[in-house]
C-alpha cells in the first residue's frame, strides 16, 4: 500500500471504530481526544487485519508511544515492509 492509502484506511478506522471524525494529522490523540489503552488495542486489532496479518508482541510494544495519525502510518508502513 501506498502512504494516502494508509492514511486513508486509518482515518477510516478512526471514524468507524474510535468515533473520532476528523483527527488533524499531528494532533496528539491521547490529549486532544482521550484516546486510551482499550482504543490503542483496538486500533492494533484493526492494523492486523489491514496487514492481513498477527502481529508480535514487540511489535505492539512499539505501537505504544505512538501518539498521531502520522506515527500510525509510519508504524504500518514499517510493518508492512517487515511482513514483505
Amino acid at each position: 500500500m501506498i502512504r494516502e492509502e494508509i492514511q486513508s484506511k486509518i482515518l477510516e478506522i478512526f471514524r468507524e471504530e474510535v468515533e473520532i471524525e476528523k483527527p488533524g494529522l499531528d494532533d496528539d490523540l491521547r490529549e486532544m481526544y482521550e484516546f486510551d489503552s482499550i482504543d490503542a488495542l483496538e486500533l492494533l486489532g484493526e492494523i492486523e487485519k489491514l496487514l492481513g496479518t498477527g502481529l508480535t508482541q514487540d511489535e505492539k510494544k512499539q505501537a505504544m508511544d505512538i501518539r498521531t495519525i502520522n506515527q500510525i502510518c509510519d508504524y504500518v508502513e514499517s510493518l508492512e515492509k517487515e511482513k514483505l
